[in-house]
């Protein structure tokens, strides 16, 4: 019998809403060559990420990784803070 690996997709992005409870929104960023111009796009997304310990601010860097379904729109978890954000 061969082994089966999982695949767990991780993406990096900045937190721009936590005002669930336990929720975070992460914008993912990604460059994209337009396939007929041939011009670099910025093309971004939004996802619904777990955290915990409601530990995430608005601003801050963060690694999302894949996870099982954990309601109707979040399937990521934060697995790490990667920079706080600045605050004035």
């Amino acid at each position: 019998m061969t082994e089966q690996v999982k695949v767990v997709r991780s993406f990096s992005g900045r937190v721009v809403s936590d005002k669930m409870d336990k929720t975070v929104t992460v914008l993912v960023e990604r460059k994209v060559k337009h396939p007929v111009i041939g011009k670099v796009v910025a093309k971004s997304k939004k996802f619904h990420a777990h955290d915990e310990n409601n530990e995430c601010k608005e601003g801050d860097l963060v690694t999302i990784t894949e996870s099982r379904p954990l309601s109707k729109s979040k399937t990521w978890v934060v697995s790490k803070i990667v920079s706080k954000a600045q605050t004035v």
